[in-house]
C-alpha cells in the first residue's frame, strides 16, 4: 500500500465528517419520531401546550378520516364484487332453468321419461321417484306483514294457530 496524499486524506476526513453529521441528524429524527408516536398514542401528554395538543388532535382527525375513507373504499369494492357474483349466479341460474325446462320438454316429446334398466325392474319405485323429482322445485316462502302486530312480541308463532289478541 502506498501512503495517502494530503488531498486524499482531506477527502476522507470530509467524508467522515459528512457521515457523522448524517448519523447525528438521523438519530435526532428518530428520537423526534419516537416522541411524536408516543404523543399520538396518548403517552407523555402532560408537558405539551394546548396548541401542541390541538395540532395532535388535528393530525389524529385527519388520520382517522383517511382510515374511514379507506375502509369505505374497501367495503364498496367488496359490494361491487358481491353484486357481480350475484349477477353471475343469477345468469347461471337462468341457464340451468332453461336446460331443465328443455329437458322436461324433451321428455314430454318422447312420451315420458327414458326408461333405464333400473326403471324396468321396479316401475312403481322409479315412477314415484320421477314424480318426486318433478314436484320438488324450490318455492320461495313469502313472508306476510300484519300491521297490527308491529312492535308487539307474540309469544306463539302464527303457524301454531294460537292468537293472543285482546
Amino acid at each position: 500500500l502506498k501512503p495517502l496524499t494530503d488531498i486524499e486524506q482531506d477527502l476522507i476526513e470530509d467524508e467522515t465528517q459528512n457521515l457523522y453529521h448524517e448519523v447525528t441528524r438521523l438519530k435526532t429524527k428518530y428520537e423526534s419520531l419516537q416522541c411524536c408516536q408516543s404523543h399520538l398514542l396518548g403517552e407523555e401528554l402532560g408537558p405539551l401546550s394546548v396548541k401542541e395538543l390541538q395540532k395532535i388532535e388535528k393530525q389524529l382527525d385527519r388520520t382517522l378520516s383517511q382510515a374511514r375513507q379507506r375502509k369505505t373504499q374497501l367495503l364498496v369494492e367488496r359490494m361491487e364484487e358481491l353484486r357481480k357474483k350475484e349477477h353471475d349466479l343469477g345468469e347461471e341460474n337462468k341457464q340451468l332453468k332453461i336446460k331443465l325446462e328443455e329437458g322436461q320438454c324433451l321428455e314430454a316429446d318422447v312420451g315420458g321419461p327414458v326408461k333405464t334398466a333400473a326403471n324396468k325392474q321396479h316401475p312403481s319405485k322409479s315412477n314415484h321417484s320421477e314424480q318426486q323429482m318433478r314436484y320438488h322445485q324450490f318455492i320461495p316462502q313469502v313472508q306476510t306483514f300484519d300491521a297490527r302486530k308491529v312492535g308487539r312480541s307474540d309469544p306463539a308463532p302464527g303457524w301454531l294457530g294460537w292468537s293472543f289478541d285482546s
